[in-house]
């Protein structure tokens, strides 16, 4: 089993700072909001993200997957009452020459093997495209 560690603090009424290992990130927990920082909603969709991303390096090699670059786009709806995500919907778009076959190939890897995508995937309605660079 892995285990992780992250800790926060509040920094003042403004924003908050997380950090693991060597990493700092400034969270938006101003009740007005702030443009320079992550809010907890953002940071969720960004960790979809970044698990999307992180799962890409670790099957390419394994996939002998040509990729130049991959992109993601998260949108997240949040109902109010109880506060809570009811759906995410993501696109990936890859840059690379391998066929359709390869492209839904390394989506249902991503798919299958994120711990991130895993976890919400049972928690809220998760659903996502891949597609080919224009």
């Amino acid at each position: 089993m892995l285990e992780y560690h992250v800790s926060a603090r509040r920094i003042d009424s403004h924003g908050s700072e997380a950090s693991t290992k060597e990493a700092r990130i400034t969270i938006d927990t101003d009740m007005a909001g702030r443009a320079d920082a992550f809010n907890p909603a953002e940071l969720l969709l960004a960790s979809l993200a970044a698990c999307i991303l992180k799962g890409t390096e670790r099957v390419i090699p394994m996939l002998k997957f040509d990729l130049r670059g991959i992109e993601v786009s998260l949108h997240g709806v949040r109902q109010d009452s109880p506060p809570k995500m009811i759906r995410i919907d993501y696109e990936i778009v890859v840059d690379t020459d391998e066929p359709d076959t390869r492209l839904t190939l390394l989506h249902k890897n991503l798919q299958k093997y994120g711990t991130i995508y895993n976890t919400l995937a049972e928690a809220t309605a998760l659903a996502g495209t891949i597609r080919r660079k224009a």
